[in-house]
């Protein structure tokens, strides 16, 4: 398998406008977010919205290929960006990373790489971490993974995603927004139009389970730092 990290950003983001180049620290958060996915050793690229984007990681180093500001998901621009990058197929795997998650571990990248190279029935590999405290279960802005996974296990096979409450003793997971896709199921994903489940729940992984593909979720001991908000940046800030 020879995977290629992609990701990207845009700067019209609904909640924090601009956050691509957000300082944290002396470095725009989309610098950070590449440097830290360089250090897993795969092949890095950010697949930007906007040529503001480009110049800055370009400007540290990296390489970016500017797509469709227009393009309506992450997905459909890191298609974009793998075919303008790859048009050859030398890389049969894709790792989308997110740019607003500006310290997240090297290895979340390896461990979406790793799982799809050792399940062959999975056609998209993402993560899922224990809930941060019980409000999880009902805040619907905390994505919720159903697993397969038997005791003892660190990975398993995604039966649902959703923001709904769950109920019962069993463990809540929650949801990452990091993906591994074999190339093919990147492109059956962006080629179909949303699916109801997708519309209903606002989550485009739920298209992915209504076309067929498999989805496998990888247990982390606890979710990353995503920046969604003013509130989130100053915190990032802080970390700093």
């Amino acid at each position: 398998m020879n995977p290629l990290v992609l990701i990207p950003a845009r700067m019209a983001a609904t909640r924090l406008p601009g956050k691509p180049l957000a300082d944290i620290g002396g470095q725009p958060m989309i610098v950070r977010a590449w440097r830290r996915a360089v250090e897993s050793g795969l092949p890095v690229a950010v697949a930007a919205g906007d040529p503001e984007i480009v110049a800055a990681v370009e400007a540290a180093g990296g390489v970016a290929v500017l797509t469709d500001p227009d393009l309506p998901s992450g997905s459909d621009r890191i298609r974009a960006a793998l075919d303008a990058l790859d048009p050859d197929g030398r890389h049969d795997a894709v790792i989308n990373l997110q740019g607003d998650m500006p310290f997240a571990d090297p290895g979340l990248a390896l461990a979406c790489a790793a799982l799809l190279h050792g399940e062959p029935e999975c056609d998209i590999a993402t993560l899922v971490a224990p809930e941060a405290d019980a409000s999880d279960r009902a805040n619907p802005d905390v994505v919720k993974a159903v697993l397969a996974l038997p005791e003892g296990e660190r990975h398993g096979r995604a039966l649902y995603f959703t923001r709904s409450t769950l109920y019962g003793d069993g463990p809540v997971w929650r949801h990452i927004g990091l993906y591994g896709y074999r190339r093919a199921a990147l492109e059956r994903f962006c080629a179909a139009p949303p699916s109801p489940l997708e519309r209903r729940e606002k989550l485009e992984q739920l298209r992915a389970l209504e076309l067929g593909l498999q989805i496998w979720a990888a247990v982390i001991d606890a979710a990353p730092l995503s920046v969604d908000s003013p509130a989130d940046l100053e915190a990032a800030r802080a970390k700093i």
